[in-house]
């Protein structure tokens, strides 16, 4: 099993994070990406990459952060991109929800952060929340397929789920489909063909039922595929397989 987008890095795991990332590996998990948030969370990432081989780490800027960058933003994300078991640039995006980033400073981070990518080589993990317009037109005006990626812990609709799909970018799906009244996202999961879906966990938040408002961790994968397999109607050794090996392919892990 693969938690594709994590963040162990959070100051939740402080109290016990290495006996927390010790238990993933005892059930069942074999990778878990990262992902930073700033420039201080991408170095955690990349130091809980060498310190734990199944860890890998994503760096780059969210939208909440974006006003914190500068002119040397870029630069120090291209350094650390080069860091052993960097295997994306994000999580990067828009956030109209919390709009904690104005945000034409927010679409500026964003695109400048998709170009990196693009010139790296490296998939794009991407936010998005209550944005989906301006998160496509950038994706578009960028040329973001060049590098592809995942819209983590998707939130648009079947149609939007169509057009990401035709973009060329797969969609991460988590403990939103176990909630009660969860229709949309159980309507994108029946939609999205199994070899363009990734598993996340988005820990410590998003834990699903019957552990919602607990802290999340990469343990409670397997509920997720449960509930992947129970709704697409599939065994749950083809869920974890098809999900495990596409996580494997986007970050080349």
């Amino acid at each position: 099993m693969i938690d594709s987008h994590a963040h162990y890095d959070d100051e939740k795991f402080d109290i016990d994070r290495d006996q927390v990332l010790q238990d993933c590996v005892s059930h069942g998990v074999t990778h878990i990406v990262n992902a930073g948030s700033n420039i201080a969370s991408s170095k955690k990432s990349i130091e809980l990459a060498a310190k734990y081989p199944f860890v890998y780490a994503a760096v780059g800027v969210h939208p909440h952060d974006a006003s914190e960058c500068d002119e040397n933003t870029i630069d120090t994300l291209t350094t650390l991109s080069k860091a052993d078991k960097v295997v994306a640039i994000g999580e990067i995006g828009l956030d109209y929800h919390y709009d904690f980033s104005p945000r034409e400073v927010q679409r500026e981070w964003f695109a400048k952060q998709i170009a990196l990518a693009c010139k790296l080589n490296l998939p794009i993990i991407i936010h998005d929340r209550e944005s989906h317009k301006d998160v496509l037109d950038i994706i578009k005006s960028e040329k973001a397929s060049e590098a592809g990626g995942v819209f983590h812990c998707f939130s648009g609709s079947k149609e939007m789920a169509r057009e990401v799909l035709n973009l060329g970018f797969k969609i991460g799906l988590g403990g939103a489909i176990t909630f009660k009244n969860a229709q949309k996202p159980i309507d994108v999961l029946r939609y999205v063909p199994l070899d363009m879906l990734l598993v996340e966990t988005d820990c410590p938040y998003m834990a699903p039922e019957p552990h919602r408002g607990k802290r999340n961790w990469s343990g409670f994968i397997k509920i997720i595929l449960e509930k992947i397999s129970e709704i697409k109607g599939i065994d749950y050794a083809l869920a974890e397989e098809a999900t495990t090996n596409n996580a494997i392919k986007l970050f080349r892990l």
